[in-house]
């Protein structure tokens, strides 16, 4: 009877403790922490800076890693093995364990990747969060868009090295220079009169061909991929509201469970 109490008070104090780090204001205070942390990384970067308070900078960062290193360990004792069943929670995890990585020796270039905390806003963040969800899952449906890109580009590096590589060599001399140059005119960076213009002067009917090109890849794959990218990310919110309205359901129906135990065991009594 005294374990199955100890066990009860065990699950109400991590259930408790879950609720405490759900709390909108403990949420805000580690985007504060995350906030003010990204501030001290950038200032390491200054000479000037570290020279003047260089111990209450490292202070600070030190203090931000305790804060997010207790987080880390009250979110692994409150929700035990499903903190490893969300892939947010593996990233702060990763992020944070990265922070411990010694200052000298081999590992001393993977110590720059501190500034990944920086990232941890993404998971604090519903919003963030579901941008890089709905980009995420809209990876796959990109792969096939990305790969009607490179067809595209291959075809029209192919025929642009053969049509103006003789005269503008260092433009179209080769199909590596051909696919880059391209790429430079999909982008709208000077492409008029810093690459097609000059070629019209030599070549009055190329415009044939670029316009075309920048019609299909700008104007169309392009906007393409911002459409998958953005269908996605409406998936993402609403796979969101679901989850969240199936957690409060069975989060409501354990409360009940408990309420209806405590009845019995009272009426046993």
């Amino acid at each position: 009877m005294q374990r199955e109490m100890t066990d009860e008070q065990t699950m109400s104090f991590r259930t408790r403790l879950a609720a405490l780090l759900d709390w909108p204001a403990t949420q805000n205070f580690i985007i504060a922490v995350i906030v003010v942390n990204a501030i001290t990384l950038g200032m390491e970067t200054s000479d000037r800076l570290m020279g003047s308070m260089g111990g209450l900078i490292v202070a600070i960062d030190r203090i931000c890693l305790a804060i997010f290193t207790v987080e880390i360990g009250a979110k692994l004792y409150a929700r035990g093995w499903q903190f490893f069943r969300n892939g947010w929670s593996l990233f702060d995890f990763a992020v944070v364990a990265i922070s411990y990585i010694p200052d000298a020796g081999a590992f001393s270039v993977l110590r720059a990747l501190r500034v990944l905390r920086v990232l941890r806003l993404v998971s604090t963040m519903p919003r963030l969060r579901r941008v890089i969800e709905g980009f995420l899952s809209a990876v796959p449906g990109m792969a096939s868009v990305f790969g009607l890109m490179a067809l595209i580009f291959y075809i029209a590096s192919v025929i642009a090295t053969q049509l103006f590589g003789d005269t503008f060599p260092d433009w179209f001399g080769t199909l590596g220079r051909s696919a880059y140059s391209l790429f430079q005119i999909m982008t709208l960076e000077s492409w008029s009169m810093g690459i097609v213009r000059p070629v019209m002067d030599v070549y009055p009917y190329a415009w044939v061909f670029f316009v075309p090109f920048i019609l299909v890849t700008t104007f169309a794959v392009v906007n393409l991929v911002v459409g998958l990218i953005v269908n996605s990310m409406q998936e993402a919110h609403a796979a969101e509201e679901v989850a969240a309205t199936e957690a409060h359901r069975e989060e409501i129906i354990r409360r009940l469970e408990a309420i209806e135990q405590k009845l019995d065991r009272q009426g046993g009594t």
